[in-house]
């Protein structure tokens, strides 16, 4: 028998509707775990057992009544510690909003709990989504499920890390270099970062006003499908916010995958950037299943990938420090080393040069554009490499390898990272797969062809968890 914490959502759902499976043995069975592990892995900063189990007895009362919501109804989640929740502290991970209790939900978190979701805490990241790997912080940093001398990547490091060790069934995180995709390739599960303006902001602790992405990370393509139907809304009080036709998410993926032409952007990690030959040979691997799921496979060719992350850093940059700007100069010795120097950096940044960083965004997204017309999705790996041991993150990430996901927060495109495999020494390999805007429903039907076609979703990092178990 599946343990409870092995459950997808997509598994649980229908139990959790048929009353086959109480949300409150869901969710006690997911506290007993934070409990045993979380130390292990420091992936929550707040856990809310009593208001979990609370949202769990009202959720099981309703189903019980018959007032079933959806595959949501009655699944535990956790949230990135800055999506504000009201009446809980929302940190940032940072000791100058360690006291900083929101007066009302972000509109995601309100949204998640209106579908019926239990809220078991809050999750650790990077301090507000820029700081890096950090130890000079009030909590410490989160490790990786796999191998804990290893990062989990961010900033939604707690957010992966959760969902990895099975200590949540769905999470959200937020993306503006590739804050969702990073995690979720490193910790070997999925993550969504949706077109831009697809899901609101209102209410997240903003980096970057216009890269900026909330989305949901899960163990398989198929679960962020079924959070994706209850996130996808317009919000007017969100300047970003689109209002748009919500895609039909968790109905696309019925569909099959054959005839798709996929576009592999081959020289981002074969000449553009230094991508390990583990990432490149995953890549290979499963181009060859997509192939035999039939779908037609070409290279195709954009501009080089330091432009796009050099446009974006600009943007990123200058527009951290427009927001942390008062504080900053104010209380510098509340931010760690590695936010506060991040952020210092866009204080060097001049407006000419933001504002051509602008232009060259709209040249790269009509760029992209034009590829999309003789492809459906693109293909790259979403990570240079597979995690680093903690705290060697910086040398990773250096000018000489620079980002695949930054790539699509330029271009607003929807971009979710798969399981693509495993190192020879066991740490997740991922894929990162590419739609047109607003074409986040393809792009997660691609995904779960994927994971349904191999056996990587079988896989969990239970061999860390092993000397807690035997202990229970």
């Amino acid at each position: 028998m599946t343990a409870l914490h092995d459950l997808t959502i997509a598994e649980a759902a229908p139990l959790l509707k048929a009353k086959k499976l109480s949300p409150v043995e869901l969710t006690a069975s997911y506290l007993s775990r934070i409990e045993a592990f979380d130390g292990q892995l420091n992936a929550y900063i707040r856990v809310l057992p009593e208001q979990a189990m609370a949202a769990a007895r009202k959720a099981e009362g309703e189903i019980m009544r018959g007032g079933y919501k959806g595959p949501l109804h009655g699944v535990p989640i956790g949230l990135k510690d800055i999506y504000n929740t009201k009446g809980i502290a929302t940190t940032g991970h940072s000791a100058l909003y360690k006291d900083h209790v929101p007066e009302e939900d972000a509109t995601t978190t309100r949204l998640l709990a209106e579908a019926g979701t239990i809220l078991l805490g809050k999750l650790s990241t990077w301090e507000f989504a820029i700081g890096g790997t950090s130890f000079d912080l009030p909590w410490p940093p989160a490790k990786n499920p796999w191998n804990l001398a290893h990062d989990p990547a961010g900033s939604s490091s707690g957010s992966g890390a959760a969902i990895a060790a099975g200590l949540a069934m769905g999470s959200m995180g937020t993306d503006t270099g590739g804050s969702i995709r990073g995690p979720a390739a490193w910790c070997g599960i999925s993550g969504l970062k949706p077109t831009y303006g697809l899901v609101s902001r209102r209410g997240i602790l903003p980096l970057s006003f216009s890269l900026d992405h909330g989305g949901p990370m899960c163990w398989t393509s198929e679960d962020c499908a079924l959070m994706m139907e209850v996130l996808a809304q317009h919000d007017p009080l969100d300047p970003g916010s689109a209002d748009v036709a919500k895609p039909d998410f968790a109905g696309s993926l019925q569909k099959d995958v054959k005839g798709l032409r996929i576009g592999v952007i081959r020289h981002f990690f074969e000449s553009d950037a230094e991508a390990d030959p583990e990432i490149k040979a995953g890549i290979e691997a499963a181009l060859v299943t997509l192939r035999e799921l039939g779908c037609e496979v070409m290279d195709v060719t954009l501009s080089p990938l330091s432009a796009y992350g050099d446009a974006a850093t600009l943007i990123s940059r200058a527009e951290a420090f427009a927001f942390h700007e008062e504080t900053l100069k104010a209380t510098p010795e509340l931010y760690g080393e590695l936010a506060r120097q991040r952020i210092m950096m866009g204080a060097f940044i001049r407006a000419c040069d933001y504002v051509n960083a602008l232009r060259e965004r709209g040249r790269l997204i009509a760029e992209i554009a034009t590829v999309f017309e003789s492809v459906d999705v693109l293909i790259c790996p979403t990570m240079p490499g597979v995690a680093p041991k903690l705290g060697d993150l910086g040398n990773m990430m250096s000018r000489s390898r620079p980002s695949f996901t930054r790539v699509f927060n330029l271009t607003g495109s929807p971009a979710l990272s798969v399981c693509s495999g495993f190192s020879a020494a066991g740490l997740p390999l991922a894929m990162q797969i590419v739609g047109r805007p607003f074409q986040d429903d393809l792009v997660l039907r691609v995904g779960s062809a994927f994971e349904k076609a191999t056996r990587f979703r079988d896989l969990r990092p239970a061999l860390w968890a092993q000397p807690a178990l035997a202990a229970e």
